[in-house]
């Protein structure tokens, strides 16, 4: 196997692979890497053969956008290899991501019968002349997305371009917009087939999709969930974040698409269990030094906090929901406990009074002394 150098590689994270091209003769020789594929799925059957399923395999193409395919060439096809797939019109080429049983798993997880409908074919593995026309057509899409974009502003509609992605052949290219309304572009398609001597095909995506395609770093220092492993993506409402006691902050709520967070499901199932299990406090408890008012709930740890001070947080009392329970249920009996001042708590951990300043960071600055007093005279 040939070893090449880090400054000679090209990584093509959107399709999953690596480039080196030949100085001399100009081949490429391109290379799945599995690291960077996204929607990745982990083969945990490798090595174990069905002859169900073997040959079927799951093949990806740009960003998010795999398929099965059932191979028809005759040849052996392994994970990585790159192969010439039948498409609508004329041929793609795609990587093999996936093969074995694992691939029935996973058409059985996305409701694809191999015995109830026709999957399309692997011609053949990819040859040299098949690959160089593929990098050309991927050379292609960066200048044809923005003179696309330039040529649907003259039009004066309202939808933006996110990403062009062109068959392997380079007959056919696939235009994703976003666009909050119907859009009438059957002027645009008749543009763009006479400006880039093309097939057209339109599809909408949402914000979210659009996230999935491009990629990114979330807040939390990893790689976007839509672009990682989410395949379908629900619907997220600010109630999610009312289960779980967040501040309903637009600027830290949304994500990189602009819409709410993803992970603001994660947890919800796990807030709605804990939530049945904390007794509902509409009224102030009564203990017989004064009315305790809640001022916090620590919803994971089912543990209330009370001040005698009505939504004050100097000093606070912390009570399991158990006992909380205990103490409405002699409320309600016309009895009161002696106290609630059990143990102080200064404030919930969960609480900081300079969480938000933007100048938290920096660093103390020093105060410099004046070289002359107010009690001494100048000269």
């Amino acid at each position: 196997m040939t070893e090449y150098s880090n400054e000679s590689i090209q990584f093509d994270c959107f399709r999953g692979c690596t480039v080196v091209t030949d100085e001399e003769s100009g081949e490429k020789d391109i290379r799945y890497r599995q690291g960077c594929c996204k929607l990745e799925v982990y083969n945990t059957l490798k090595g174990i053969s069905q002859e169900q399923w073997g040959n079927y395999f799951e093949v990806r193409f740009k960003n998010t956008r795999k398929g099965f395919y059932v191979n028809a060439s005759g040849q052996s096809i392994k994970t990585g290899d790159l192969v010439v797939v039948e498409a609508a019109t004329g041929h793609d080429l795609g990587i093999v991501t996936l093969e074995g049983p694992s691939v029935g798993r996973q058409m059985r997880c996305k409701g694809v019968d191999p015995s109830s409908q026709e999957l399309r074919k692997i011609y053949r593995k990819a040859r040299p002349y098949d690959i160089q026309r593929w990098q050309e057509a991927i050379a292609r899409e960066q200048e044809t997305m923005i003179r696309s974009r330039v040529l649907a502003a003259n039009l004066g509609l309202e939808m933006k371009i996110g990403d062009v992605e062109f068959q392997g052949d380079g007959t056919k290219a696939i235009f994703y917009y976003i666009a909050d309304g119907r859009v009438d572009f059957r002027q645009l398609i008749k543009d763009f087939a006479e400006e880039f001597h093309i097939r057209v095909e339109m599809k909408q995506i949402g914000a979210r999709q659009e996230a999935g395609l491009i990629g990114g770093l979330g807040v939390c220092g990893r790689e976007l969930c839509c672009a990682n492993y989410i395949t379908e993506f629900k619907s997220i409402t600010t109630g999610a974040a009312r289960t779980q006691d967040l501040s309903l902050n637009p600027q830290k709520l949304a994500g990189q698409c602009g819409k709410l967070k993803c992970c603001l499901n994660y947890e919800v199932a796990a807030y709605l269990d804990a939530h049945s299990r904390i007794p509902r406090v509409s009224e102030p408890l009564e203990f017989q030094d004064g009315q305790a008012f809640l001022v916090k709930t620590d919803i994971l740890a089912e543990t209330l906090y009370f001040s005698y001070e009505k939504g004050s947080l100097a000093r606070v009392f912390p009570l399991s929901a158990d006992e909380v329970r205990e103490i409405q249920a002699m409320n309600r009996r016309g009895e009161r406990p002696s106290t609630l001042q059990k143990e102080v708590v200064a404030a919930p951990e969960f609480v900081t009074g300079e969480e938000d300043a933007i100048n938290r960071f920096d660093p103390e600055k020093k105060k410099r002394r004046r070289k002359g007093g107010k009690g001494r005279s100048r000269k």
